[in-house]
């Protein structure tokens, strides 16, 4: 069974990134593209927005909202299956849904009801931390032609195993490289007599990075031989590395924390708020399958 990819259309200027993106990589790796609006809101659109803090002069329907992703979409990607739905329903759940039968969602940062002044979207966010499936948050615009390379950022939060095969799989789809990032820090504590630390405490911390990305990137490497991996392993903290990383990048891909049962609390640490917020390019926000 082909998952498709499903994106959010809201009518907005930042959900036009999220449609290019979503059908550029259903045209990747041949699937289909879904595209959904949902909304409660549809018989006061033209007066105000739900959050309340701007009007609408003329806005579009539903329909309209539809008709023009989707005429977007099969402009830029001729060949891909497309198919649209329009969902009477909170955008958030409607997208989780989504989110069930789908390879991905992807959202703008942004939508047509976001306070001023916000980073992202609180759509966005809240289908980033508790989607099934990978959510890619269209940041920024991707350099043209491209810069190859994907990072995939290595953290504590996860055992990153699904976030590494998310990253390898779009490499190996672009032709790009994948640039794998452990990021290490040594508390100020540690000194070089500290009895779990036989030498240098930096040093130590630095050889513990490296391990830990031969064993993340092993199964991917062997699933993938064709990609090219690089790899980096600075010391500082892991929000501001990603984010110099990110500025270089065509992708950042980090895995989300692992849930427990069926809590639906915002599993996404600082981290990966801090990307989300704040890194130039496309963020794929992977959850660890188990």
């Amino acid at each position: 069974m082909e998952l498709p990819v499903v994106v959010g259309a809201d009518g907005s200027e930042h959900s036009l990134p999220a449609i290019d993106w979503a059908v550029d990589a259903a045209a990747r790796h041949q699937v289909p593209l879904k595209i959904v609006h949902a909304s409660l809101w549809g018989p006061y659109e033209g007066t105000e927005s739900p959050a309340g803090d701007e009007r609408f002069a003329d806005p579009p329907t539903a329909a309209e909202i539809l008709g023009h992703a989707e005429d977007r979409a099969r402009s830029r990607q001729p060949g891909v299956r497309t198919s649209t739905e329009l969902m009477p329903d909170d955008p958030v759940y409607a997208l989780l849904r989504q989110g069930r039968n789908a390879s991905a969602v992807v959202t703008g940062s942004r939508g047509r009801g976001t306070l001023r002044g916000l980073l992202l979207g609180s759509v966005s966010l809240a289908v980033a931390a508790r989607a099934d499936c990978p959510v890619v948050v269209a940041r920024g615009t991707e350099p043209s032609p491209g810069t190859g390379r994907i990072v995939l950022g290595a953290g504590d939060e996860t055992d990153g195993s699904s976030a590494a095969e998310f990253a390898f799989r779009e490499a190996e789809a672009r032709g790009a490289e994948v640039r794998a990032v452990r990021a290490w820090r040594c508390p100020a504590h540690e000194v070089p007599d500290h009895p779990l630390i036989g030498g240098e405490p930096a040093q130590a911390h630095s050889d513990r990075a490296s391990e830990y990305l031969d064993d993340l990137l092993r199964e991917p490497r062997r699933a993938h031989p064709g990609v090219q991996v690089t790899r980096r392993t600075p010391e500082g903290p892991a929000r501001r590395v990603l984010l110099e990383e990110s500025a270089s990048a065509d992708l950042l891909v980090v895995g989300a924390q692992r849930r427990h049962g069926h809590h639906l609390g915002l599993q996404l640490g600082v981290v990966n708020h801090a990307v989300l917020h704040h890194a130039p390019c496309p963020v794929a926000v992977v959850p660890q399958q188990t």
